[in-house]
């Protein structure tokens, strides 16, 4: 038995864009374009995927073409859409670089060994990236900055992250 693939969502489909079958789609690959790289895209359940070829961009998205949409109505019954792609065909990032899809659901410890919480959400709003922490011992969530010295360790295979955070930021510092 195989372990089902971790899907990640890549863009949605925000309508058809003309008669022809072309749709307007939002990516959310780091370059926009890129999600043509990641073909075939899969829906949700799996049940359907998609070659795609991009025939120009747009505010706020692009112009896709999507294997087996032929007309405009093949388009407007796509609007909503996430598309995803498994984890695997992501390309291997150096050192000290991650995806945020990696980061979520990861366990936080400080660093004396105890546990804060889980990444709930990686968000970047341009100063910088975020780890939002959720946890039992916490009333809300608390936002640290994922900097080197805020996160001096993360393991990937074991699933760690550990923090040294500013004073403060926790209940009891």
């Amino acid at each position: 038995m195989t372990e089902k693939l971790k899907l990640i969502c890549v863009g949605a489909i925000a309508g058809a864009f003309g008669v022809k079958g072309e749709v307007r789609l939002k990516s959310f690959t780091s370059n926009p374009t890129d999600i043509a790289n990641y073909a075939p895209l899969l829906t949700e359940g799996e049940d359907k995927s998609f070659d795609v070829v991009i025939t120009g961009q747009l505010k706020n998205g692009l112009a896709v073409r999507l294997s087996g949409i032929v007309n405009k109505e093949n388009a407007d019954q796509l609007k909503g859409t996430k598309l995803f792609v498994p984890r695997d065909r992501f390309p291997m990032l150096p050192d000290d670089e991650f995806y945020y899809s990696d980061l979520v659901g990861m366990i936080v410890y400080d660093t004396g060994g105890n546990k804060i919480g889980i990444v709930h959400a990686v968000v970047n709003h341009g100063a910088g990236d975020l780890l939002e922490i959720n946890g039992e011992k916490l009333k809300t969530s608390v936002i640290i900055p994922f900097t080197k010295e805020a996160v001096p360790t993360v393991d990937i295979e074991a699933r760690r992250i550990v923090t040294d955070p500013p004073n403060g930021l926790f209940p009891g510092d």
